[in-house]
């Protein structure tokens, strides 16, 4: 390897690096690359201890923040991120949400002003890959869609990286999933299949790297997150049949300096 090279992913909340990133994120640390996650806001409108949701009682975000940080910096060590960045944003809740708007909320943050600090951060690790989530925040979350601006609003300014992806998962691979899910006695997959904006078009991905030597540290890496009831649907798969299905991640490469050839098996293709 020519390295060292530095990969670098965005994301919104605390145990989102896990899901759609956290195999690459194992895979090329334990390969020596240098690992960067930023997490743009602080998570507040999770769950908080026992489920309890944002308007009901229990949910308190002075707890909820630092559980979730406590969390994430563990998921961080299970996967070998070698420098995790927290940008402090305020969680914008899910589309619709009347948090949406409230004043200070990642969401109602002006693009440039959020860009220019995650430029100084590219300035500072000079990543060579980034990676976050296209145009739509993967299936229209706020905070995700905010996250794609402020960080193409990173790179006009900064001019870095060679490399930026977005995450994927490709359409062919739902149709099974669904189907898998039922016969393994797991209920919940109906539930993403059927959102309209999930997954992406085959065709459009051009990347796909395989992470099932690490599948393992990415199930345990979710399992961190352990106060979030969202990633217990993920969990109830267990370590042997979460490796089978989620050992591969894919991304569309959006931009490149390097001229490498798609398809790729390998986000730095064209560096090394």
């Amino acid at each position: 390897m020519a390295g060292p090279f530095t990969l670098m992913t965005v994301h919104a909340h605390p145990d989102d690096e896990a899901l759609g990133t956290g195999g690459i994120l194992a895979r090329y640390a334990a390969e020596g690359v240098r690992t960067v996650l930023v997490t743009c806001t602080n998570g507040e409108l999770g769950d908080a201890p026992g489920g309890a949701k944002p308007g009901e009682p229990g949910h308190d975000e002075g707890v909820v923040v630092p559980l979730r940080r406590r969390e994430l910096e563990a998921s961080c060590d299970v996967l070998g991120v070698s420098h995790l960045e927290v940008l402090g944003y305020h969680d914008s809740g899910m589309e619709g949400w009347p948090q949406n708007d409230a004043p200070g909320s990642f969401w109602r943050t002006p693009v440039p002003e959020a860009g220019h600090r995650l430029a100084d951060l590219m300035r500072r690790y000079r990543p060579d890959v980034v990676v976050t989530y296209d145009e739509n925040g993967f299936y229209g979350h706020p905070d995700h869609i905010q996250a794609n601006r402020v960080t193409h609003a990173a790179i006009e300014e900064c001019g870095i990286p060679a490399k930026l992806y977005y995450t994927a998962v490709a359409r062919s691979r739902l149709s099974g999933f669904r189907q898998t899910m039922a016969e393994a006695g797991i209920e919940g997959a109906q539930e993403i299949e059927d959102m309209p904006d999930f997954g992406t078009l085959d065709e459009l991905i051009t990347t796909t790297v395989d992470c099932s030597d690490v599948a393992r540290r990415k199930y345990a890496s979710l399992a961190a997150h352990a106060s979030q009831s969202d990633n217990i649907f993920f969990l109830q798969m267990g370590e042997d049949l979460f490796a089978s299905i989620m050992g591969t991640e894919s991304f569309v490469r959006v931009s490149d300096t390097t001229g490498a050839p798609v398809p790729e098996d390998d986000l730095f293709a064209g560096l090394r």
